[in-house]
């Protein structure tokens, strides 16, 4: 059992693994369960990702009608070719839309580590697998190890908005999906821990502030912004940058500043955008308070 990042990456290098392994040996040995098990239950999740993803390209909306259709438009956007920031960015926002967009839409979706923050890991897994074509295990395995690190952010910090604002949700969902790109890639265990440092970093002190309470106004575009966070840091680790400040403490960090948040800005729907005229209005028009 690892408790840390650093004792993750530890077992990975001592024993000459991928982190992806760690996470599967421990489930193995956890709930007891042979190998096909484990990775059956995993691929399940991924179904569920790729199913949703689909659906939000098609055009889904809200019951509210505060969100919808944008990952059309993106879809729209990437083949006019017209796009200034890269295909494989674009695509990670239009994956990451059209999850998050189908999670508005009642529909269903993988918790990535939340629903709210559902759309950043398979924005960034389905992005590289269309540039990439990638292998059903290289996908299942990507999760495995975003799985590994959001384990041990789930049990020292918290991955809640209510609790620790949306660095929790989007901002952990973001370094996850940022640490397992780089074993894709072939990257070490350490530069996963680094690239999970870095964008978690980037996110600190996201408050969450959904209009009118809802998971969907920012908490749908927060997400293509974490899935394209990911690529920066994954890409910023395999050159070879380092984080200054170690992974484990990153996210004790984290778990600091949300301590510290005022109770308007941790999901309460009180404060930040919620708080704004447009916010206030939204609410009033939804709900008639």
């Amino acid at each position: 059992m690892f408790n840390s990042i650093e004792a993750l990456v530890k077992r990975a290098e001592e024993e000459n693994i991928t982190i992806s392994e760690v996470m599967i040996l421990q489930e193995m040995e956890y709930r007891d369960l042979p190998y096909l098990d484990i990775y059956n239950s995993m691929k399940t999740n991924l179904d569920v990702m790729m199913n949703a993803t689909k659906e939000g390209q098609d055009g889904v909306k809200s019951p509210t009608g505060l969100t919808g259709g944008d990952a059309v438009k993106m879809k729209k956007y990437i083949e006019s070719g017209q796009g200034l920031s890269g295909e494989l960015n674009l695509l990670a926002i239009m994956h990451a839309v059209s999850t998050n967009e189908v999670n508005a839409a009642m529909g269903k979706i993988c918790a990535t580590p939340t629903a709210g923050s559902a759309g950043v890991v398979p924005g960034v897994l389905f992005a590289v697998n269309e540039k990439k074509d990638l292998t059903e295990e290289q996908m299942v395995r990507f999760l495995f190890t975003s799985g590994a690190f959001g384990f041990v952010v789930a049990n020292n910090a918290f991955i809640a908005g209510a609790s620790g604002g949306c660095q929790a949700e989007v901002g952990s969902a973001s370094a996850m999906a940022a640490a397992a790109l780089v074993e894709l890639q072939g990257g070490t265990p350490q530069q996963s821990a680094h690239a999970f440092s870095i964008a978690m970093k980037n996110m600190l002190g996201l408050v969450c502030d959904p209009v009118a309470g809802l998971v969907e106004v920012p908490c749908v575009k927060r997400n293509a912004a974490g899935a394209t966070n990911a690529l920066t840091a994954a890409d910023m680790a395999l050159a070879g940058i380092e984080s200054r400040i170690p992974a484990d403490e990153v996210v004790e960090a984290m778990y600091k500043v949300g301590l510290t948040m005022p109770e308007e800005l941790r999901e309460t729907g009180r404060g930040g955008l919620a708080a704004t005229p447009t916010g206030e209005r939204i609410k009033e028009e939804l709900f008639g308070v």
